[in-house]
């Protein structure tokens, strides 16, 4: 049933022979870094080794930010733990005591160890009070705690307060010495090219996809059973610990630590390169803190002298340079960069994955079995009532159609026996079990998918990619099997298996396009593939036939005809009545939340209640 990996339909279209692509470009500029380390000036290699250790923490940030969705301007506070952890293990003397021995050359990786942990303790501890935040409360708390951890490196006297820690152990790798700062810049500039690769591979995975709904699509997400709460906190968690790897490795740069790289306006700087160099593309880390790194150098020599006096004006010059870019690069540079390199013919490197294998599948309930039961569901905001004792079931085989006037009550509903809501009274139960008071993903994973009245895609990934996401459940390699890329296997199956349901629903054409360059209608099919993608029992769609065309509705007819004969159960909210009446075996009708009327399509449009409350005597007979 799975198309090949390896098929033309499937993969993105290959660069011509003998096209410079992106994977080569990158391999030349790292061969020709590494060919001229040897010949530049000392200055110079100590501006490249900082440009790496911001780099590190922008990595983080885009990651975060502009991948994830959360904005913090604390990461400077991070890098502060890693640096601090290394520090007082190599200087304290009961650490020395402690750990007689030892090899000395041992103590910066346990500093390093300890750096890790403790990061990770304090973020996850920081993370689960945080992230419960939205809004502008995220970025207020993460300026709030950049700021307390801060003070509190300057007012802990084993950490030498604010005069800080000298004396810092050089590092050893392999019984080399990295004293030296051109010798420590190849590690730091290997930690950076490792950290670009494994989180690449990240994002080109089933784990980054769900990341990417992270930013605008977060109740999607959940109904497509990703965990978007501990998805967030773990994201988090990775931005953290390279900020700590970051500090670790400028702690032995430096070999000294007081805490003034740490305050808060460092943590500005950082979200600066970030945004400027391209939140939501990981070279762009690396560009964004290359132009501050070289544009902080030079403004510092050069406004004292235009201005005849001394200060951080540099910080007002980052200020305006931030408002240029937002209004002109909204996206920030690298986005523009990858532009121009397009259009003088450098073109992206070509996929590369194995033959998929089917992907796992499980049995449909038998014909006629119940699927979704909602029993007396009564959902209150307050003193409106928008649903009230709606009792409705939904069995295997069959298409239900759920129907009434605008403000009916029916999308609420929805939201209720698809998990995004709870009913205030009532039970809803799927499979034959209660799921009231569970997530929308425990639905997902139950057998349940669904689509939205207001078409939720990622507009500016392909549709491929948002199709794929709706396999989420289906795959289970992680994060480390992701950066390590050994996931190819199951990607390969998670591509093909989207193929395959992108061609189902005709749009085969359309797989590499961005699904927000597609027009609405098409849209809306592009969600019924991404939930057929998950190999669902149950499918609710939420006025499917909106903006398509006549054909296009005739196509979308046989197709929910095709599932039911395969087996699905089918619950659609439609007000296309000639649409409903000729696809629905049975229909419930709502009007102010209550149930006027259920039954089959010509039962319906008998009952005087129906016709006095929606559809009206000339509607009806028009729609049989």
């Amino acid at each position: 049933m799975s198309a090949p990996a390896s098929s033309p339909s499937m993969t993105a279209p290959a660069a011509a022979p003998g096209a410079l692509t992106t994977r080569t470009l990158t391999l030349l500029a790292v061969a020709a870094l590494a060919a001229a380390w040897g010949w530049l000036p000392p200055f110079t290699v100590t501006l490249l080794n900082y440009i790496g250790l911001h780099a590190l923490v922008a990595l983080g940030l885009v990651m975060l930010t502009g991948v994830g969705g959360m904005t913090s301007f604390g990461q400077a506070a991070f890098v502060g733990l890693g640096a601090y952890a290394t520090a007082w293990v190599c200087t304290a003397p009961a650490v020395a005591e402690a750990l007689q021995g030892l090899p000395p050359a041992l103590l910066p990786w346990l500093g390093l160890a300890l750096g890790l942990v403790l990061t990770a303790l304090v973020a996850g501890v920081l993370g689960a009070v945080t992230l419960r935040l939205g809004g502008h409360y995220l970025p207020l708390a993460t300026i709030a705690w950049g700021l307390s951890l801060y003070f509190l490196f300057g007012n802990l006297g084993f950490l030498g307060g604010h005069t800080g820690l000298t004396g810092i152990r050089p590092l050893e790798l392999f019984g080399l010495s990295l004293a030296d700062p051109r010798h420590l810049g190849v590690l730091i500039w290997a930690v950076v090219l490792l950290a670009l690769w494994a989180l690449h591979n990240l994002l080109d995975s089933r784990t980054g996809r769900a990341i990417r709904a992270l930013k605008s699509g977060r109740v999607m997400a959940e109904s497509m059973g990703v965990d978007t709460g501990r998805l967030r906190a773990q994201v988090f968690l990775l931005a953290a610990l390279l900020a700590a790897v970051s500090g670790w490795l400028y702690a032995h740069l430096q070999r000294f630590v007081n805490p003034t790289p740490f305050n808060i306006n460092i943590g500005i700087e950082y979200l600066f390169m970030a945004v400027v160099g391209g939140s939501g593309h990981l070279w762009g880390a690396v560009l964004g803190a290359t132009l501050i790194a070289l544009l902080k150098e030079q403004l510092q020599d050069w406004l004292p002298r235009l201005l005849g006096t001394s200060g951080n004006f540099e910080i007002v010059v980052f200020g305006l340079l931030m408002m240029v870019v937002l209004q002109r690069h909204a996206e920030g540079l690298w986005p523009t960069l990858a532009r121009w390199a397009r259009r003088a013919g450098v073109r992206p490197a070509p996929a590369r994955l194995p033959a998929a294998a089917p992907l796992p599948t499980r049995p449909l309930p038998p014909p006629g079995t119940v699927l979704v039961e909602a029993r007396d569901v009564t959902k209150r905001f307050g003193g409106l009532v928008a649903n009230s004792k709606v009792l409705l079931e939904v069995r295997a085989g069959e298409v239900h159609a759920l129907i009434g006037p605008n403000g009916a009550g029916k999308s609420t509903f929805f939201n209720m026996i698809s998990g995004v809501d709870d009913p205030t009274e009532g039970e809803v139960r799927l499979l034959g079990e209660p799921m009231t008071g569970q997530p929308s993903r425990a639905f997902a994973r139950r057998g349940l998918a669904r689509t939205f009245q207001h078409v939720r895609l990622l507009g500016q990934r392909s549709v491929l990619d948002n199709v794929a996401l709706g396999a989420h459940l289906r795959g289970r390699r992680g994060w480390l099997a992701s950066m390590l890329r050994l996931d190819r296997h199951e990607e390969a199956a998670l591509l093909a298996e989207a193929m395959r349901q992108i061609e189902r629903c005709g749009l085969a054409e359309h797989a590499h396009a961005p699904a927000g360059s597609l027009a609405l209608g098409q849209q809306r099919i592009v969600e019924i593939a991404r939930a057929l993608a998950a190999q669902p029992a149950l499918l609710l769609l939420d006025e499917p036939a909106a903006g398509l065309r006549h054909l296009e509705k005739q196509a979308l007819a046989r197709l929910l005809d095709q599932l039911r004969r395969e087996g699905l159960g089918i619950l659609i909210v439609e007000h296309d009545m000639e649409f409903v009446m000729n696809l629905a075996d049975r229909i419930t009708v709502l009007d102010f939340g209550t149930v006027i009327a259920r039954g089959t399509p010509a039962e319906v449009q008998r009952d005087p209640r129906v016709l006095a409350a929606y559809l009206g005597d000339d509607g009806l007979g028009g729609a049989a």
